[in-house]
């Protein structure tokens, strides 16, 4: 597991300590030793190496990693270049194609938007091959859960995108009057159509980030 060492370490440092963290850590020791587990391991953090703390201006938040070959790779939604992009992000480019107008790409890596201050967490950061939710209850959002509450108490503006009723019930740890918060459906094509289709979330984010001096994200994913 490649550790974090940007400006994440320092408030995250407290959980590395706690009795479940132990626990967790070894779960997932094992769990990569004996089984096929997503994503990589040295992939694990990348949400937070590739968004450090004091650069996060959005939050997306998923819940565990996508689980078949080669998709994961630390972010949420996102997958790497090679690799046919999800129905859910699908959705979620006709949605940016709606909202702003973006041309959709033929590729799903998000890594771009995460270099921009777009922490793209997911609540869950392992998954078995082939096993959705495999990983869930095991101390993963718990760990999450620290770094959302560390989030909340920056003391500048930050936009929380929450599709889907598990992100959204993150919202009750988020009570900072700067923040803005966003909900709508889940992505999915289960439920996309009851709402997330039209909810303008990258347009809401952008007026949000100018309207506070910061700069609006280029939510445009280029073709490889």
């Amino acid at each position: 597991m490649a550790m974090i060492q940007n400006d994440w370490l320092e408030p995250l440092n407290p959980e590395f300590r706690k009795p479940y963290y132990a626990e967790l850590f070894q779960f997932v020791k094992e769990e990569y030793a004996t089984r096929k587990v997503f994503p990589p391991a040295d992939d694990i953090f990348n949400a937070f190496h590739l968004t450090p703390l004091s650069q996060v201006k959005v939050v997306i938040l998923g819940q565990d990693p996508y689980h078949n070959d080669g998709q994961a790779h630390g972010l949420c939604f996102s997958v790497k270049p090679d690799v046919d992009v999800p129905p859910s992000l699908v959705n979620i480019y006709q949605e940016l194609h709606d909202d702003l107008g973006c041309d959709i790409p033929n590729n799903g890596y998000l890594t771009k938007w995460a270099e921009q201050g777009v922490l793209m967490l997911n609540t869950v950061l392992t998954v078995r091959a082939h096993q959705a939710n495999s990983h869930r209850g095991k101390g993963w959002e718990e760990f999450t859960d620290a770094a959302i509450r560390i989030l909340n108490e920056q003391d500048r503006p930050i936009v929380f995108i929450l599709w889907g009723s598990p992100a959204q019930k993150k919202a009750a740890m988020l009570h900072n009057p700067k923040h803005l918060i966003l909900k709508s459906p889940h992505p999915s094509p289960l439920s996309a159509y009851r709402g997330f289709f039209g909810s303008r979330p990258f347009s809401q984010t952008n007026e949000f980030l100018e309207r506070n001096g910061l700069e609006p994200v280029d939510w445009q994913i280029e073709n490889v």
